[in-house]
């Protein structure tokens, strides 16, 4: 914890902002003025964050490196300030200086380095790593354009670049003398010299990766990690100047520009071959980068070769790090010199695989002469790996073709990284129950009966310093007026506060505190999309990734339903309802963006249209990212997490409703299921088919998604208003939706789940007419919302995969 008073604060301030800006800081924007106070932030970290590197090299402790293809960090000063333990000094300091704190994290872009729930759990580890005294470290991509910024025009969603860079990052540090050399295509000569294969890579394009290190501070421990994202540059960061004087301008700019696309954009749109091409690039770049770097500064101390995975460990977040595999046994075989057994025992023992998804969609494969003409090296090791893998299984599997096949690392013309991720590591976690029991039993049963020592459990958790401390300081303060400081650092302790649910003043507290951030909340909604909002509403909310298997289109036929109940009779007797979506569809997933224009249009109908009487208001806030995440679950009385279940592995959002005192709608899918054995049945309102009932409809068929339109008048004509002009004069706008629904049977039981769904839903407009009990519920998902911090499920990885030493105790 750092110790600094307001005096020194105000004038370390006030100097840092004139050796930056070279004038009066009365004379400075507010822009200038974050500036500072980021840069003078980064200066009270750099001793520590330098002293921690230190301690690392002198005693020798395990390095656990995590890689991922996002890291969602959103913004990092207020985290920074609450963690160093210095917030409310500085807001003090700076209020004298008639500086507002608030005004000048405001003005901070979020950093756009993820998309969704898989890139906000790696921001949330490395909080937790941190915080924990774990050596751990983020790798990644330092994306120039990140993921892209969403506008809506006409309720339509456009992409436009996310330049999140463009004034700078006064959080990354650029390390030249880090840099990496990344070789794609070119040949491979292979030749015998004393009896052993050597490999050597020739003609092959080399591309410069340049790390850029942030910081990663601890929870007032003094421990600061690193993130290192790694940006692609020409090797002399040149363009080809010979080829320019002749006048062959393009071809004089081809190669800057194939090598910066590298890290250009998160998930170029791979529906194309070009796409798919620069995702594996990609991928291949930041893990070789990583790895080269790994190795050579563990070798730099002194470490032994044959005892990396004694001191390493190396977790790969999803398929996407997969070839960090290869690249580890690239590097022991053709520089280190090791036979392939002792290689192969080294590297399965570094490293580790979560996955993320049983969606066939996500689960990555290349196109087999794409990756042995872009890799040429690692293919041939990929290869070897297999061959040695289907020699196995045969003494296993005799005969059973079918089997080998379908294990196989290389098949039918493609490379598929879920099969390599698991061979290649010695530990395979799903990250809730469910989620694992699938992995185990159906998804991946072949390995699990394979290997059934390597499969394990790790439910996803959020860091409680950035979504309860951070995002909500009121009902912080509650918590610790009631209960006390613990769960600050043992989150399990909000337990206690349980037993305080019952009391009237706290749920009077709970509702104000609520009400307070309705409020801030609809000022935002007025500011950003002009629609005024009724904070006496439920807020009932659903913010993630559009997918058809997340189902936004189930919650979206409800609204319609029940504005058709509302014409009908218009005095109909409901709690008025602010329905509340955001999120990003992906560019070439057109059913993801014709739900979001969907949304949009009943929005546009419904907001308009006097009959309703405002008693629902729909609103869609564009451009989703962490810090309006932040504001809106504070402010959320409904936690909609309804996708179909068997397809969300976890979710996170769900974690961070219930631990801002929100009640959870939900299928019995993912992390859902856990915070249900947590609260119980009495906290929570649960609808829909269970897994086994989901499982059998794809195993043995028997569903009908027609004749469930037939028989049910409401979804019938909800149905038949996509298509018969009522929401939009094209009628054929959201006929690709309906397809989906009717002929095409309705792959994620939207229709099934709807009745179902609808009396969920009746049920909570009669639990929120009881207001003490609705708060009662609300205390009783904050107190046990503790289990769920990424502290617990960090010590479980360090524990049960990294084998990381521990100077935290006792969690």
């Amino acid at each position: 914890m750092l110790t600094i008073d307001k005096r020194s604060f105000k004038r370390a301030y006030k100097k840092k902002y004139l050796e930056i800006h070279g004038e009066e800081l009365s004379d400075g924007s507010n822009y200038k003025k974050y500036e500072a106070l980021g840069s003078l932030v980064r200066d009270y970290v750099a001793e520590n964050w330098m002293k921690t590197n230190k301690r690392y090299s002198n005693t020798g402790e395990k390095q656990v490196y995590y890689f991922s293809m996002e890291f969602l960090l959103g913004r990092l000063l207020g985290d920074a300030l609450l963690n160093l333990g210095i917030r409310d000094v500085c807001k003090e300091a700076l209020e004298d200086l008639s500086i507002s704190l608030e005004e000048l994290e405001n003005l901070e872009h979020d950093q756009g380095l993820g998309n969704g729930g898989l890139g906000r759990l790696a921001a949330c580890f490395l909080d937790s790593m941190a915080s924990l005294n774990i050596a751990g470290h983020g790798c990644g991509i330092r994306y120039k354009y990140g993921f892209f910024e969403q506008k809506i025009i006409d309720g339509v969603q456009v992409e436009v670049s996310d330049n999140w860079l463009r004034d700078g990052n006064v959080w990354e540090k650029r390390k030249n003398d880090k840099r990496e050399i990344v070789k794609f295509g070119g040949n491979i000569i292979e030749e015998e010299i004393n009896g052993k294969m050597k490999f050597t890579h020739v003609n092959y394009e080399p591309v410069l990766a340049v790390p850029y290190d942030t910081p990663v501070v601890g929870y007032e421990n003094n421990t600061i990690n690193t993130l290192r994202l790694w940006s692609a540059e020409t090797v002399n960061n040149e363009f080809d100047f010979s080829s320019f004087s002749r006048g062959e301008f393009l071809k004089a700019l081809e190669y800057k520009n194939s090598v910066e696309a590298i890290s250009q954009v998160l998930y170029p749109d791979d529906s194309q071959y070009e796409g798919k091409m620069l995702r594996l690039k990609q991928q291949y770049f930041f893990v070789s980068a990583g790895v080269q770097c790994i190795i050579r500064r563990y070798k730099r101390h002194g470490g032994d070769i044959r005892s990396l995975d004694e001191k390493i460990a190396i977790h790969i977040n999803d398929t996407h790090p997969t070839l960090a595999i290869p690249e580890i046994m690239r590097i022991l075989l053709d520089e280190e010199g090791l036979a392939w057994e002792e290689a192969w025992r080294i590297t399965t023992n570094t490293v580790s695989y979560t996955n993320h998804t049983i969606l066939a969609e996500a689960l990555e494969k290349w196109p087999l002469d794409m990756f042995k003409s872009l890799l040429p090296r690692i293919y041939m090791i990929v290869e070897e790996i297999n061959e040695r893998f289907c020699a196995d299984l045969w003494n296993s599997y005799t005969g059973q073709w079918d089997k080998i096949s379908r294990m196989a690392i290389i098949a039918d013309g493609q490379v598929r990284m879920a099969n390599l991720a698991i061979v290649g590591s010695h530990s395979v976690n799903g990250v809730a129950k469910l989620h694992t029991e699938i992995l185990k039993k159906q998804e991946m049963s072949d390995f699990y009966y394979y290997y059934p020592n390597k499969f394990n459990n790790k439910t996803n958790g959020i860091t409680h310093r950035r979504w309860l401390l951070k995002t909500n300081p009121r009902l912080t303060k509650l918590l610790v007026d009631t209960i006390g400081e613990g769960f600050i650092k043992h989150p399990i302790d909000l337990e206690a506060f349980e037993k305080k649910v019952n009391d009237e003043s706290i749920q009077r507290e709970l509702y104000n505190i609520k009400k307070e951030n309705k409020e801030n909340l609809a000022e935002t909604i007025y500011e950003k999309n002009g629609i005024k909002v009724d904070p006496n509403s439920i807020f009932d909310v659903q913010i993630k990734r559009i997918h058809a298997y997340k189902r936004q289109i189930l919650n979206c036929l409800r609204i319609m339903d029940l504005y058709n109940k509302l014409l009908e009779n218009p005095g109909l007797d409901i709690v008025p309802r602010t329905f509340i979506f955001g999120g990003k569809a992906a560019p070439a997933y057109h059913l993801a963006k014709k739900t979001i224009e969907l949304i949009n249009r009943v929005a546009q109908k419904i907001n308009n249209d006097p009959r309703v009487n405002d008693k629902i208001k729909v609103v869609f806030l564009d451009n989703y990212n962490v810090s309006l995440a932040e504001e809106i679950i504070r402010a959320t009385d409904l936690s909609e997490q309804i996708s179909t279940t068997t397809k969300e592995a976890s979710g996170t959002s769900n974690m961070k409703f219930m631990m801002n005192g929100a009640v959870t709608i939900a299928t019995l899918d993912g992390a859902n299921i856990e915070i249900r054995d947590e609260v119980g049945d009495d906290n929570i309102i649960i609808f829909g088919l269970n897994s086994n009932e989901v499982l059998n409809y794809y195993k043995n068929g028997g569903y009908s998604s027609f004749d469930i339109y037939k028989n049910d008048p409401r979804i019938q004509s909800s149905i038949d208003d996509l298509i018969n002009g009522k929401y939009h004069f094209d009628r054929e706008r959201f006929r690709e939706i309906y397809e989906n629904l009717i002929p095409y049977n309705d792959q994620f039981f939207v229709l099934k789940d709807f009745d179902s769904y609808i009396k969920a839903q009746d049920r909570v407009d009669k639990l929120y007419r009881d207001m003490n009990n609705w708060q009662r519920m609300c205390g009783v998902n904050i107190a046990h919302s503790g289990i769920f911090s990424s502290d617990r499920t960090i010590l479980q990885y360090a524990n049960g995969i990294w084998g990381a030493e521990l100077l935290y105790k006792n969690l």
